[in-house]
């Protein structure tokens, strides 16, 4: 009888492991980005591990630059920098313009941390543009942005850790321009209450799923007229701030 009963036992662990298996295997197949082994795809759906996919390209320029390749971004990929010994990036690149749905950036000489790019793309193509024309029925035709690569310390404050912004590996946006020149901005709608306004959070939430950190006008006085995005590396716990 305890012969049966272990039987019996390895059976249904067996059952169960088999299950489970084929779960994984759908689940593989139809949301690869909800898993933790695959490899990012930009053109997937935003998954429960894309963001943190993505930050990791930080540490692998070359399958970051495949990504964006794959996914048909135009890009080039700038010149290593080096300032000081906090400052500098080694996998930066620029839009160019002509992409597979890809979007303007004003100042146009937007250059980023190649995870920085990756991250816009997708949420461009995941949040962005499903967001404009839920709300206003057409697509946006530029993004605003305060820039990317700067060397300083976080806030401009003496004695503070190195901002992200000191390695490109963060973009800060400003406004938002609709196919019929309507400019949605941070600092004047993000307190509307109309379609603005609910656009403006629309996207936040969006750049939650691709940026490890995400902060707005909801999370200090400093953020009032932009969203600041980056990917920095949070190690393995994968710590992640959206505000």
């Amino acid at each position: 009888m305890k012969a049966l009963r272990g039987a019996i036992g390895a059976v249904v662990v067996a059952g169960l492991l088999l299950t489970l298996a084929l779960a994984l295997y759908a689940l593989g197949k139809s949301r690869p980005q909800d898993l933790p082994w695959t490899p990012v795809d930009l053109s997937q759906p935003v998954g429960m591990f894309t963001a943190r996919k993505l930050a990791a390209l930080g540490d692998d320029f070359p399958a970051c630059r495949e990504a964006l390749d794959k996914a048909g971004v135009r890009y080039t990929a700038l010149p290593p920098l080096s300032e000081g010994d906090q400052c500098g990036y080694a996998d930066a690149v620029r839009f160019r313009p002509g992409g597979a749905r890809q979007i303007g950036f004003a100042p146009r000489d937007l250059g980023v941390a190649c995870p920085v790019a990756a991250a816009l793309s997708m949420w461009e193509w995941e949040s962005v543009q499903p967001a404009a024309q839920r709300h206003f029925g057409q697509r946006v035709r530029e993004i605003e942005h305060f820039g990317s690569y700067n060397c300083r310390r976080m806030y401009n404050r003496e004695g503070a850790s190195w901002s992200e912004h000191a390695s490109a590996d963060a973009v800060d946006i400003a406004a938002f321009r609709l196919a019929d020149g309507t400019r949605i901005t941070l600092v004047g709608d993000w307190d509307d209450k109309g379609s603005k306004g609910r656009f403006l959070r629309d996207v936040r939430e969006g750049a939650c799923g691709v940026f490890a950190t995400v902060l707005s006008p909801d999370y200090n006085a400093a953020h009032r007229d932009h969203f600041h995005f980056d990917q920095a590396d949070r190690g393995t716990m994968g710590w992640r701030a959206c505000r």
